[in-house]
């Protein structure tokens, strides 16, 4: 009686050690077998989710960049960063010396929770695709679809500009200068308004001494200094498309497995 008495004393410490550990390190092991594409929280459909899965192995095979996308229904009290530098480093996503894995870390909006995304960039990616373009990326094309619960949509669109930045299809600048923010296309059009009123006192000072200078701007290029500042925050901005375009499906074959890229804080996010 004794002896069963303290194996089942036993059994319940090494239950609640268990328990407590799994508490304490909420982070999902290693897919066995290796995946790019992990949706712990059940947002994508299956067809959706294979969709991404090839076109990302595909990618891997091509250019030897491992991009990741895990999707949790909870952060486990991390902060969305501090989470998705621990699954990048836990798994070892991109291979070993060139360190060129990049993981998109998705929190679905549930209930009053909000919702949260993460671009976490390897070493080897970090002078590709800087702070300020991951930050652009998640706010400018995922956000938006994922506002709508549009998370297969989201994450095309953001992969579309990770996918042509790795493959120097265009740099950072590049984007960064054509995709500005709606604050930066208002703030530029407030900026165009000032510089004219200004220009009209001037000239109206003026002219009452010449009588001369009120005729000068002709009205089509105010409305075109006007108009350039709009269109900073279009859909669609040269050969970028927003989540249309360079993504297409892949032909299948199964994830090789990840190589051991190290992560050094790369990487930003945002929420909604």
């Amino acid at each position: 009686m004794n002896m069963n008495k303290s194996l089942r004393c036993i059994l319940i410490v090494l239950c609640f050690i268990g328990f407590t550990d799994l508490l304490a390190n909420p982070i999902p092991e290693r897919p066995v077998p290796a995946r790019l594409v992990n949706d712990f929280a059940g947002v994508l459909p299956e067809g959706s989710r294979n969709n991404l899965e090839n076109s990302l192995v595909q990618f891997a095979r091509e250019t030897s960049t491992q991009v990741a996308v895990v999707i949790v229904s909870d952060l486990g009290g991390y902060d969305a960063g501090d989470y998705a530098f621990r699954v990048a480093d836990q798994w070892g996503i991109g291979q070993a010396g060139s360190d060129n894995g990049l993981l998109i870390l998705v929190k679905p909006r549930i209930g009053n929770e909000r919702g949260r995304a993460y671009i976490a960039v390897g070493y080897g990616l970090e002078g590709v695709i800087p702070d300020a373009v991951a930050r652009r990326v998640v706010d400018n094309e995922m956000i938006p679809h994922f506002r709508n619960e549009d998370y297969y949509t989201g994450l095309i669109a953001g992969l579309n500009v990770i996918m042509d930045l790795t493959r120097d299809e265009y740099t950072a600048d590049a984007y960064m200068s054509r995709t500005g923010s709606r604050e930066e296309a208002v703030g530029g059009v407030v900026g165009l308004v000032i510089i004219i009123v200004m220009f009209m006192v001037i000239s109206r000072a003026r002219r009452t001494r010449q009588s001369s200078l009120g005729h000068d701007v002709p009205f089509w290029v105010i409305m075109s200094m006007l108009g350039s500042g709009s269109r900073r925050h279009s859909g669609q901005w040269g050969n970028f498309s927003s989540g249309r375009g360079s993504f297409s499906p892949g032909s299948g074959g199964g994830f090789g497995g990840f190589g051991g890229g190290r992560f050094g804080g790369g990487g930003a996010g945002g929420s909604w």
